[in-house]
This record gives C-alpha cells, sequence and structure tokens, in this order.
C-alpha cells in the first residue's frame, strides 16, 4: 500500500469513527431528535456566549422550543440574527421559536442561537457544557454543547477565517 493509500484508509477511518461518535450523542425527546450541540470557545473574561445545535420533529405535531438554562451563563435566550435592510440585526425571541413537523431547525451562527449571558467561566476549546433546553410538548432536554475553536462555523470546527 502506497503513501497516498494509506492516508485515503486512515481519513476514511477518522470520517466514520467522528460520524460515529457525533450519531452516538444525539438525544431524543419525545418526537425531537436534537443532534450537532455545539458552542463556540470565548476569551477570558468574555461574559457573553453562543450555542448551536439541530432539532428534528419526526412527529406529526409542531413542539417550541421555549427557553434554555445552564449553571455556565446567569441567563440564556433563544436569540435570531436577521438582515434589515442591509444591517444585520439580533434580536430577543421571547416565545421561542417553533419546530414543525416533519421539519428541521437549525440553531447556527448567522441565524438562530441560543445567547448565554453572564458566564461563570469562559468557554474553553474541548470542553462539554451541559444546558437544559425547554420544550412545550417535549419537556426538559439536557444536551451538552461541545466547545469549539472562537471562530467555529460549524460543530467539525471549521471556521471562515473570522473571529468574533
Amino acid at each position: 500500500m502506497n503513501t497516498f493509500s494509506r492516508i485515503t484508509a486512515l481519513t476514511a477511518l477518522a470520517t466514520a469513527l467522528v460520524s460515529a461518535s457525533a450519531r452516538a450523542e444525539d438525544v431524543k425527546a419525545g418526537d425531537l431528535v436534537i443532534t450537532q450541540a455545539w458552542a463556540r470557545a470565548t476569551p477570558s473574561g468574555a461574559k457573553i456566549g453562543g450555542g448551536y445545535l439541530t432539532i428534528e420533529n419526526k412527529g406529526t405535531t409542531p413542539d417550541r422550543l421555549v427557553s434554555g438554562s445552564g449553571d455556565v451563563a446567569g441567563r440564556m435566550e433563544i436569540h435570531e440574527m436577521a438582515m434589515d435592510n442591509g444591517v444585520m440585526k439580533m434580536r430577543p425571541l421571547d416565545k421561542g421559536v417553533t419546530i414543525e413537523p416533519g421539519k428541521t431547525l437549525k440553531l447556527a451562527p448567522g441565524g438562530f442561537h441560543l445567547m448565554m449571558f453572564d458566564l461563570k467561566n469562559p468557554l474553553k476549546q474541548g470542553d462539554k457544557v451541559p444546558v437544559t433546553l425547554q420544550f412545550e410538548k417535549a419537556g426538559k432536554v439536557t444536551v451538552s454543547l461541545d466547545v469549539q475553536s472562537v471562530g467555529a462555523q460549524s460543530p467539525g470546527g471549521g471556521h471562515s477565517g473570522h473571529k468574533m
């Protein structure tokens, strides 16, 4: 086996292992499946952080993510970022966000996200941060946010080269 073949085989094995571990951390709550829960690392002294995840509703009725909480922060809110006349604006969603039946809601940078205020400690890359999500129908669900790099754009740690 030549060097290129070995590298290709090792890359395929690593990808399979990462995929298997990601599936092992999926959280099911009623008709909801929560995957890819992650957060960005924060600089020392930062008091605000963001959390992201994907929620799939496999049921026949809508559910609503109404709030979040965790020991990591003094308070947590659901926020939305959106363009308004060419200006990016962020606003809290006091009534939460609905996950329609058969649909997937993605909380990601630049869109819906969990906003963590009054962080008690910096979020450090490699840490796992437990948070509790409150759903209208599924109730309280605990998930673990995998902390990625400061500039990460996805749970795999990819980034666009920009830092927050």
